[in-house]
């Protein structure tokens, strides 16, 4: 699915983030090779355009652990188990899709990649205005990083052959009833249209 009419693509002001792509998740949704072929090519068409990558990542340290309370639900019972520690094989980025020396990567500790990065700075540094997100997994870091960005004034976009959720009708929700009203849609195939129209 991708939105009727879709704005033109400036690459030198547009970045697509490939977001909780590490090695503890990624196997966790369905079809995940396929996945992450499918943001890999988009990640090789942005760069060729002359666009920015971004990788987000979650991953604690122990201060990072001893910071949150016990009243969050989510990242209290991390914390508790002491998972997903940002030296752990888990938290790496996925080697299929690795970052580059240019591009930006982050590490958040909550379910949104900028709440608790400085990833807005980064992409306001660069110019940057518009953004496409790619993640695992859409009702996380997807929605929660939508949400944000969209809040913030970025013009968003949603690359809807990347991302996924460990809830397939979960994604499907998400994906086809709620971001169309936040995002526009966009798949792979129409991200690679654009970006040679540009």
């Amino acid at each position: 699915m991708t939105t009727p009419d879709l704005p033109e693509i400036a690459p030198e002001r547009t970045a697509l983030l490939a977001m909780d792509f590490q090695n503890g998740i990624v196997a966790s949704v369905p079809e995940s090779d396929a996945l992450v072929e499918r943001v890999k090519g988009a990640i090789a068409d942005v760069r060729a355009a002359g666009g920015t990558i971004g990788y987000v990542r979650v991953a604690f340290t122990e201060d990072d652990w001893a910071k949150i309370p016990a009243t969050n639900k989510t990242f209290g019972a991390l914390a508790a188990a002491r998972m997903m520690h940002h030296e752990d094989d888990a938290t790496r980025i996925d080697e299929r899709i690795a970052p580059e020396d240019d591009d930006i990567v982050v590490r958040k500790i909550r379910f949104g990649a900028v709440s608790t990065t400085d990833l807005d700075d980064q992409l306001r540094d660069r110019g940057i205005d518009t953004v496409i997100l790619s993640g695992i997994s859409t009702s996380g870091v997807v929605l929660s990083t939508l949400m944000d960005l969209a809040d913030r004034d970025y013009r968003v976009y949603v690359l809807t052959d990347g991302v996924a959720d460990h809830a397939p009708d979960v994604n499907r929700v998400l994906v086809h009833e709620v971001f169309p009203s936040r995002a526009h849609l966009i798949d792979t195939a129409r991200l690679a249209e654009l970006l040679k129209a540009a």
